[in-house]
């Protein structure tokens, strides 16, 4: 067959370079014009030439309609028309519009050689579906917890020894309200036992059926509607590392309602997300007492109940980890236990910063922290431990020996920590300037100053890029994108995200904004690929600067051998330093 090859463009003419050689390869005769040849010519050569097909490419989007049918009613006045079939490709094509023109076919951005060769030849095309199997993964495999320096070793063998000293004969309602709930999950009436330990608005609720505040019942159509839905849903799986095999990326979610949760997921699952974080509401975790039933609300976070929990679960594709927040309040012990019961994969617990940045009482959460760690241990969930630089602005070698301390002490309890520092243009680093030059370095020694303290996995949050971003998503999308590629280039075990409506909603998070992230960090994982971002001689005195921190505050803390006397006194971080210790639970903590 005889084509004649038209770049219908100023100068873009690469595509149909690639599908001459791809023609001549196949035995076909080709006539490949120049760039910016006039349509008046073209015209002229297909009359002399009269070739089988007219094929015309069009890169450049501005005027491309009125161009295309132009030239297709000048090869229909030259009776070329019904002679020739006319074809029309390139990245300003869709089919749609090359049918409205009067094109017999139209290829656009993304086709196959194999797909056009099909057409000419008449052949069949199938477009080869890529199978992408996705694993769920342990981010603690491989780890031994091993306390690199003894020096270190000693200091939190002493604080966790003591912190065990003192929880052993204490107790709290939190603590007895899992010993009830357990049994109540076997099958126990033990309700009005549950309830002697709870605050009215959950006494309320389950007695005369008053719902706190702008929260609603989920009706059973509500859900029938909902898992039909799920059960359409049906996605060819992205992975968005590039053959990379870390970072794993983890989405947060909490909109307040299970069934935009579950959506939510479905997107961020469908282009790539590893993992998924469940937020719950901020009063939940100052009231004493978990709720029950399916329930929505219209306020950020997504209520913990175990019936909302399961909801989530169901949407969830087998590969997708998903992490429980419980590291805060006064139902701290019991999340875990539901999380549990609800089939998590994680959890997230750190008394250090739920008690000085969280509102809850350092005493009582401490107490309740020890308890939810030897169930972390007993239902085998990792838990990561978030750290308090994000909001008061506690310095980092503050913050992080406390994540330290209540990573040793999981470890103790034969638990599995995740490390999780914060990753972003943070509060301390605002007041120390850390990040005059550049955002690399400091992120880059706080990771290098955790390796040479403990050999954990490492997972930063919540999100990265959090307070670097601005209103701008495009300008949001490329902050977490290049904070995910300094993950990438350190070789950490995942990164919490944000979509790019986070930060500074005024309104419900979108669809759009967590594609626009997911999206960002794909392309910053295919652009780097194994090549890594250098950090400069700086992020080597950052870390020797952390380190140093870290072992003066474990110093103190162990010397004063009170630990939750330090989170009072201000050893983790002082009140100017953005360190309040919370009053939510304060004098309920009991011996036993």
């Amino acid at each position: 067959m005889k084509f004649v090859l038209f770049p219908l463009d100023p100068v873009h003419d690469v595509a149909l370079k690639m599908l001459n050689r791809e023609l001549l390869k196949r035995g076909h005769q080709t006539v490949l014009l120049p760039p910016d040849t006039k349509m008046e010519e073209v015209v002229e050569i297909c009359q002399r030439e009269m070739p089988d097909f007219i094929m015309v490419s069009r890169t450049v989007g501005y005027g491309a309609a009125e161009l295309l049918a132009r030239f297709i009613d000048m090869l229909d006045a030259a009776g070329l028309r019904k002679k020739c079939k006319v074809v029309v490709g390139g990245k300003a094509i869709t089919k749609e519009l090359a049918a409205e023109l009067g094109y017999d076919a139209g290829f656009g951005e993304r086709t196959s050689w194999e797909e056009v060769i099909a057409y000419i030849e008449g052949g069949k095309f199938e477009r080869e579906k890529v199978a992408v199997t996705k694993v769920k993964r342990d981010i603690t495999h491989g780890y031994t917890y091993e306390v690199r320096d003894s020096i270190f070793r000693e200091l939190l063998d002493k604080i966790a020894d003591q912190i065990l000293a003192w929880a052993k004969d204490r107790t709290s309602p939190g603590i007895e309200r899992v010993e009830i709930k357990e049994k109540i999950l076997e099958g126990e009436e033990l309700l009005d036992d549950y309830l002697k330990l709870c605050d009215e608005l959950v006494v309320s609720y389950f007695r005369k059926n008053v719902l706190p505040k702008k929260v609603r019942f989920i009706t059973e159509e509500e859900k029938k509607k909902f898992e039909r839905l799920v059960s359409e849903i049906n996605f060819d799986g992205k992975v968005l590392r590039h053959g990379l095999d870390k970072p794993l990326v983890f989405v947060q979610y909490g909109t307040g309602c299970p069934f935009m949760d579950a959506m939510h997921i479905k997107v961020s699952e469908a282009w790539g997300a590893d993992g998924v974080l469940h937020f719950d509401p901020s009063w939940g975790a100052r009231c004493e007492g978990l709720l029950e039933g399916l329930l929505a609300h219209e306020e950020d976070g997504s209520i913990i109940t175990l019936e909302n929990l399961k909801l989530i679960k169901s949407a969830l594709s087998n590969s997708t980890l998903w992490c429980v927040r419980a590291h805060r309040g006064l139902n701290t012990p019991e999340t875990v236990l539901l999380a549990a019961h609800a089939g998590a994969d994680l959890t997230k617990i750190n008394m250090v910063y739920g008690s000085l940045n969280g509102g809850t009482d350092p005493e009582r959460l401490t107490v309740d922290g020890v308890y939810a760690l030897q169930l972390s241990a007993k239902y085998k969930l990792p838990f990561d431990i978030p750290t308090n630089e994000e909001l008061g602005g506690v310095p980092a070698p503050k913050a992080f020996a406390g994540m330290l301390v209540v990573a040793h002490l999981g470890v103790k309890l034969g638990a599995r920590p995740i490390l999780k520092p914060l990753f972003c243009y943070s509060p301390d680093v605002m007041i120390n300037d850390y990040m005059k030059d550049n955002y690399v370095d400091y992120n880059a020694g706080k990771i290098l100053a955790l390796r040479r303290i403990m050999d954990a996995p490492i997972w930063p949050g919540e999100p990265i890029g959090f307070m670097t971003h601005t209103e701008d998503r495009v300008q949001s999308a490329m902050t977490t994108a290049l904070h995910a590629a300094l993950a990438s280039s350190l070789g950490l075990d995942a990164i919490t995200i944000a979509s790019t409506d986070e930060a500074y909603a005024r309104g419900a998070i979108t669809v759009s904004a967590r594609i626009d992230t997911l999206r960002a960090i794909a392309e910053a994982f295919r652009f780097f690929g194994h090549a890594k971002i250098e950090p400069t001689k700086k992020a080597e005195e950052y870390a020797e600067n952390i380190v140093n921190g870290i072992y003066e505050t474990l110093k103190k803390v162990a010397e004063r051998q009170d630990f939750v006397a330090a989170l009072y006194e201000g050893l983790f971080g002082t009140r100017e330093e953005g360190a309040n210790p919370g009053r939510a639970g304060r004098g309920t903590v009991r011996k036993c």
